[in-house]
């Protein structure tokens, strides 16, 4: 099935101000790829660690947890006929509940966890499916233009069978009120394709007195695609 490049946001969008830098300024060129590169093993599909799947409790200290409201994330992986996709490594990085990565260049004014890293990796299971528990992040300030705000968001990594396959994307949270004034979501410029980042309150998951549910389902590729930051490189 071909791709629908419609769906993905185009390269410059000028509300959107990193991209006037950049974007192309010159015709794009085909670059084949090598067999190793189709048929390479990925790296880390069998390195996983028992916490890697847990951010609340994966980077503190024995017996301590990060700060925030407590969140599980699930769905499943999918294909574009709609067949799930077992084996699926999943990368996972994000700002703290205040909005702020662990990262050098996160001049952000919001603490820092001491007990929150921000990544973590699931694979999913025979049915295609994945769960991850996390901290609700934080909106954050960018400086895209005055008094800018990124939604509260999820990056999230997904990686084939082979070392070039591998997929970008992030997903929201139902009911920000942030994400229709983001000119990150609005380079989309289709709301369906927003509403395909849009992570949906799942009440039947959540647990009680411990955390909610939101439900990300991701599609590969077809008319219910996911849309991937990488997809117009990617394979």
């Amino acid at each position: 099935m071909a791709r629908d490049r419609d769906w993905q946001p185009a390269a410059l969008t000028p509300d959107y101000k990193t991209t006037i830098l950049r974007s192309p300024h010159a015709p794009l060129l085909h670059m084949p790829t090598a067999l190793p590169e189709e048929t390479g093993p990925v790296f880390g599909h069998d390195v996983l660690q028992p916490r890697d799947d847990d951010l609340i409790l994966n980077y503190g200290a024995e017996g301590q947890a990060a700060i925030g409201p407590r969140i599980l994330v699930h769905g499943v992986v999918a294909d574009q006929n709609g067949r799930p996709l077992p084996d699926t490594l999943i990368e996972i990085w994000q700002a703290n509940a205040a909005g702020r990565y662990r990262h050098h260049n996160d001049g952000y004014l919001a603490p820092l966890d001491p007990h929150f890293g921000g990544c973590g990796r699931v694979m999913t299971d025979t049915h295609g499916a994945y769960t991850f528990r996390t901290i609700q992040p934080g909106a954050y300030p960018w400086p895209n233009g005055p008094n800018a705000w990124r939604p509260a968001h999820i990056h999230l990594s997904i990686l084939g069978p082979s070392f070039a396959q591998r997929l970008i994307t992030q997903f929201y949270f139902e009911g920000d009120p942030l994400i229709p004034l983001c000119p990150i979501v609005n380079s989309l410029g289709n709301p369906a394709a927003v509403d395909r980042l849009t992570a949906r309150l799942d009440m039947d998951r959540a647990v009680p007195m411990d955390m909610l549910a939101y439900r990300f389902d991701i599609t590969l590729r077809g008319r219910h695609q996911t849309p991937f930051e990488n997809r117009t490189a990617g394979l």
